[in-house]
């Protein structure tokens, strides 16, 4: 990573190395008469870029969806990164989360007086999990809301550290993307895929900016850290399914990084 792109070629920072695009080594320049072998090479994975970002698949992976990022009446925006000391797992349940709503963005997307969740369905698809007919009262749900109403959600998770959520009358999207660096530290970006053509992109951004400066530190506080598996460590009412239906799905795709 210290290293720079000559010709095409990735030079090793410490002994000059170069290695082509398929991860071969072509120059030793300690000895410059010498051929590398065939043994001298680099790992290479596939890499794309997607959502603005860059994909690396170790091993046989697909890209999550994110189906609102093919609309291109929309508009597109990547917030953050975000780096906060917190496991994966707890960051998507924090995402799906809805009680929450009134207390952590009281004024912004609830308020203490409306803090009722309404019953919502969830459903386990092939892809993974659609939690359905969603409902929260927000003063402010989003940058240009210019006054308070019941909105509804529906969200998606399609991979473990990947989630979306669409929400209002015109289903503006939201997608979660982590970047689990260690089972107790990440990295969060926001890709957005709004209707909503006219707000500045500063203020888009100071919006999810504060959204989820609200949500880090209660992120960062939770005990355990690591989200546990085992439905009798922690208590859930009804207005919990979403996050009780995500830790199945994590049981049952065999996940553990990030997890008790």
């Amino acid at each position: 990573s210290l290293g720079r792109i000559e010709g095409g070629q990735l030079r090793c920072a410490y002994h000059g190395w170069c290695f082509d695009q398929q991860g071969q080594c072509t120059e030793v320049p300690a000895l410059p008469y010498f051929s590398p072998p065939k043994s001298y090479r680099l790992q290479r994975y596939d890499v794309r870029i997607e959502y603005g970002l860059v994909w690396l698949a170790r091993g046989d992976a697909e890209m999550p969806l994110f189906d609102a990022e093919g609309d291109t009446s929309r508009r597109h925006l990547l917030c953050g990164p975000y780096k906060l000391a917190a496991s994966a797992p707890r960051i998507v349940e924090n995402f799906l989360d809805m009680g929450h709503f009134a207390f952590v963005h009281e004024h912004l997307l609830g308020h203490r007086d409306h803090c009722e969740i309404p019953d919502y369905h969830v459903v386990h698809d092939a892809l993974g999990i659609v939690v359905e007919s969603a409902q929260a009262w927000q003063p402010k749900a989003s940058a240009d809301a210019s006054e308070a109403a019941l909105v509804d959600y529906r969200y998606e998770v399609r991979a473990p550290f990947q989630a979306a959520l669409y929400k209002g009358k015109q289903r503006d999207g939201i997608a979660l993307f982590i970047c689990p660096h260690e089972p107790e530290r990440s990295t969060v970006w926001f890709r957005l895929a709004l209707f909503d053509l006219e707000t500045s992109d500063e203020i888009l951004l100071e919006f999810q900016d504060r959204i989820f400066s609200q949500d880090q530190p209660i992120l960062e506080s939770q005990q355990p850290k690591r989200l546990p598996l085992d439905q009798s460590l922690e208590l859930h009412c009804a207005a919990d399914k979403a996050s009780v239906a995500y830790r199945r799905y994590l049981r049952e795709h065999a996940i553990r990084f990030g997890t008790i």
